[in-house]
C-alpha cells in the first residue's frame, strides 16, 4: 500500500504544534493552520515572509546568524534540546516557545521544518518548582542566621548557594570601612583565580552603584557568568555575595529574586548583630560610668578629708619651713588626685562641663610634657601657640582630654612614625569663610594635624559617629572622636575635619574665647574672708563633715551639723537664725542635698544655699543637677575656696 503526498499534507495540516517549512533563504514556504492560530496572523499571510517575523525585532539580526550556521551543517534537533526562544504574535505580545528542527531533501531542493510549541504553561510550572526550591533554601538561610553566629552563617553560605543555583562557585566578600574587600568564605574557586576575580567583581559593583542585584560576564577570570548581590549593615554596604558559573548561562529573574531574598535576610541578621554589639557596648560603658562615678565620689571624700586636715595642720604649725614643704607637697598630690578623678568622670560622661578661662600657651606647655612621653620615639611632637592668642572659655579637663585623644589618634595613623602638630591661634568672625555662621563671635582654634595615612571620604563622613572605628578589634571603641565632637558642641564651638588618603588628617576645634582671664589653681593661696553668720553643714560622711565644720569655725562662722536631710530639716525648723545651708549633694538614703535645698528654700526664701559634691549624676537626671539653681563647690576644696564660695552665696541672697 503506497501513501503519497496527500497523507503527508494531512499530517502537516493536523499536527498539534505549529509547523513551518523554510527555504535556504530563510523564508517561509509552508505554514500549517496552528501556526496562524498560535502567532495570530491571517491564514496564508506568513508564506513568503522571513521566519524572523515570528521573533522579537531586537533578536532578529542575531537569529539570522544562528540560522545561517545551522543551515550550513543541518541536523535533526528535537524538542527539549535547549532551543527555547521568545515568540512574538501579530499583536506584538510575547510568549516562550520551544522548537524542533529537521532538514528535508525534496525534488525542489533542501528545506527545513521547524516545529514550534507554546511552553507558557510548562514554563510557569518550572518557575513554580524553582520558586518552591528557592523558598526552601531561603528558609534554611534565615534559620541559620537566627540560630548561628553571623560568621558561622557566612561560612556555610557558599555551599548552600552553589546547591540552590546549580552553579560552580560562590564567594562571600566583606569590605570593612576604608579597607579592600576580603573573601570571608568561598567554594569552587582556586587561590590563583581570586585576585583577578575580585578585581572584576568589585569593578562591576562599583559601576552599578544603584543595582542591588546584577548579572555579568566576568571576562578573563575563568568564569563565564555571574550573579552578585550586595550585603548591607545598618547604614552602609558591608560586602557582597557572588555566585559564578564556568559555563555561559542565564541567571533568570527567579534566581535574582532568590539571591536578593538571601542577602536581605543576611543583611537583617548583620544589622541585628551590629545593634546587639552596640547595645552591649553601651551597657558596658554605662556600667563603667556608674562604677567610676561611685569610686570618684568616695575618692573625692577621702581627698577632702586629707586636704582639709593638711590645711588645718598647716594653719597651726606657724613658720616651720620643713613641715610646710611637706604639707605643700601633700596638698599638690591631692590636687593631682582631684584632677585625675575629674578625668575619670569626664570619660564616663558623669560630670557636667565646668568651663573657665584657660591660657592656651600654658595648656599646650603642660600637654607637651605629657605627650612627649606618651606618643613614643618615632613620633615627633610640634607645639605652636600664636602670639596674642586669647584665653579660651572651656572645661579644662575636657579640652585636655580632647587634645590628647586627637594626638593619640594621630599617632595611630602613623604606624611608621611622623609628626603630630598641635597649635592654638585666634580667629575672628570676619576671618571665617563666607556663609560660615559657626564662627560668629571671637573664637580660639586648636588644631591637631598629622602626616599619616589619612581617611577616605566615606570614612571621613562617618568619623564622628558613635561606635564607628576603623581600628582593629580591641584597639578602639569608636567613641573617641564622637566624645570630642560632643564636648565641642556642648561648649558652643565647632569641629572641623579635613583628611585625604596618603596626605594626613587635620582636625580643628573652634571654641569661644573667654572675656575675662581667670585660672585659679587648686592650692592657690588667697586671703580667706570669713564671717559671723550661722551655717548648717549637712554631710553623711563624718570625717568630711568634721573638716567642713573645722574650716567654717576657723573662718569665724557659727556652725551646726547634720548627717541627713531629715536631721537638717529639724535643725532648720528649730534655729531661725541659720543664714546658709551648706550641703553635700549625695546624702545616702533619703532625699538628696538638692531636694533638701529646694524644700528649705521654699520654707525660708531668704536662706542662702551652697552645694558641694565629688560626683554628679548623668545629665538626664534633672532633679539632681547641681549648679542649675545653686552654686556648686566641687570636692576636694580648699579653705580659701570654701570661704570665697560662702561669701558669694550669702551675697547673692542679700
Amino acid at each position: 500500500m503506497t501513501y503519497g503526498a496527500p497523507m503527508f499534507r494531512a499530517l502537516f495540516e493536523t499536527a498539534p504544534d505549529s509547523m513551518v517549512v523554510i527555504d535556504v533563504t530563510g523564508r517561509i514556504v509552508l505554514a500549517n493552520p496552528q501556526t496562524a492560530q498560535l502567532f495570530g496572523h491571517p491564514e496564508g499571510s506568513l508564506v513568503g515572509q522571513p521566519v524572523e517575523i515570528l521573533i522579537p525585532e531586537e533578536a532578529r539580526a542575531s537569529h539570522v546568524g544562528h540560522r545561517s550556521r545551522y543551515m550550513s551543517a543541518p541536523r535533526v534537533r528535537p524538542m527539549g534540546a535547549g532551543q527555547e526562544l521568545i515568540g512574538v504574535r501579530h499583536d506584538q505580545s510575547r510568549f516562550p516557545v520551544e522548537i524542533a528542527l529537521s532538514p528535508i531533501e525534496t525534488e525542489d531542493g533542501r528545506f527545513f521544518v521547524a516545529s514550534i510549541r507554546d511552553i507558557s504553561d510548562t514554563q510557569r510550572a518550572r518557575q513554580a518548582l524553582a520558586r518552591a526550591r528557592y523558598d526552601t533554601y531561603i528558609a534554611q538561610a534565615g534559620q541559620l542566621a537566627l540560630e548561628s553566629s553571623i560568621d558561622s552563617t557566612l561560612d556555610q553560605l557558599p555551599q548552600m548557594l552553589v546547591a540552590a543555583l546549580q552553579a560552580d562557585s560562590a564567594l562571600v566578600v566583606i569590605s570593612r570601612d576604608g579597607q579592600s574587600p576580603q573573601v570571608h568564605a568561598a567554594i569552587g574557586v582556586g587561590e590563583a583565580e581570586l585576585d583577578p576575580l575580585l578585581a572584576a567583581l568589585d569593578s562591576a559593583l562599583a559601576a552599578a552603584r544603584d543595582q542591588e542585584v546584577l548579572t555579568l560576564d566576568p571576562a578573563a577570570t575563568g568564569f563565564a557568568s555571574a550573579i552578585c548581590a550586595r550585603l548591607h549593615a545598618i547604614d552602609r554596604a558591608f560586602g557582597a555575595i557572588h555566585v559564578l558559573s564556568r559555563q555561559a548561562r542565564v541567571f533568570d529573574r527567579e534566581a535574582a529574586h532568590f539571591l536578593q531574598s538571601v542577602t536581605q535576610s543576611l543583611s537583617a541578621a548583620l544589622q541585628r548583630n551590629q545593634s546587639q554589639e552596640q547595645l552591649a557596648h553601651a551597657q558596658r560603658l554605662e556600667a563603667i560610668g556608674q562604677l567610676t562615678g561611685g569610686i570618684a565620689h568616695d575618692f573625692n571624700n577621702l581627698l577632702t578629708v586629707i586636704s582639709g586636715n593638711l590645711q588645718l595642720v598647716e594653719a597651726q604649725i606657724g613658720t616651720q619651713e620643713d613641715l610646710l614643704d611637706l604639707i605643700g607637697s601633700a596638698l599638690r598630690a591631692v590636687g593631682r588626685g582631684a584632677e585625675l578623678t575629674r578625668k575619670l568622670l569626664a570619660f564616663a560622661r558623669r560630670q557636667r562641663l565646668s568651663p573657665r578661662a584657660i591660657d592656651p600657651a600654658n595648656l599646650l606647655g603642660e600637654l607637651g610634657r605629657m605627650l612627649s612621653r606618651t606618643l613614643g620615639e618615632r613620633v615627633e611632637l610640634a607645639l605652636e601657640c600664636v602670639a596674642g592668642t586669647p584665653h579660651v572659655f572651656a572645661d579644662p579637663a575636657q579640652l585636655e582630654s580632647a587634645l590628647i585623644n586627637l594626638a593619640l589618634n594621630a599617632r595611630d595613623a602613623m604606624p611608621h612614625g611622623g609628626t603630630v602638630h598641635i597649635s592654638a591661634r585666634p580667629q575672628r568672625a570676619d576671618d571665617a569663610p563666607p556663609g560660615d555662621m559657626a564662627a560668629v563671635g571671637d573664637q580660639v582654634i586648636f588644631e591637631v594635624s598629622d602626616s599619616g595615612t589619612g581617611m577616605t571620604p566615606e570614612v571621613l563622613a562617618r568619623a564622628t559617629e558613635p561606635f564607628f572605628t576603623t581600628k582593629e578589634q580591641g584597639r578602639g571603641s569608636g567613641l573617641g572622636l564622637s566624645m570630642v565632637y560632643g564636648f565641642v558642641k556642648q561648649s558652643g564651638g565647632t569641629l572641623r575635619c579635613h583628611s585625604r588618603v596618603g596626605q594626613g588628617t587635620r582636625i580643628a576645634l573652634l571654641l569661644p574665647r573667654a572675656n575675662v582671664p581667670q585660672n585659679p589653681a587648686f592650692n592657690a593661696r588667697h586671703e580667706a574672708v570669713g564671717g559671723q553668720e550661722r551655717v548648717l553643714v549637712v554631710e553623711d560622711e563624718p570625717d568630711v563633715r568634721g573638716v567642713a565644720t573645722a574650716f567654717l569655725k576657723s573662718l569665724g562662722y557659727r556652725v551646726d551639723a547634720a548627717a541627713s536631710a531629715d536631721a537638717a530639716e529639724e535643725i532648720l525648723e528649730a534655729q531661725a537664725d541659720i543664714a546658709l545651708l551648706f550641703t553635700d549633694v549625695i546624702l545616702g538614703a533619703g532625699r538628696t542635698g538638692a531636694e533638701l535645698a529646694r524644700d528649705a528654700r521654699a520654707a525660708r526664701p531668704q536662706l542662702s544655699v551652697l552645694l558641694t559634691s565629688g560626683y554628679e549624676r548623668p545629665a538626664a537626671a534633672d532633679d539632681d543637677q547641681p549648679g542649675r539653681e545653686f552654686e556648686l563647690l566641687r570636692k576636694p576644696y580648699s579653705r580659701e575656696q570654701l570661704a570665697a564660695a560662702l561669701r558669694r552665696a550669702l551675697a547673692a541672697r542679700d
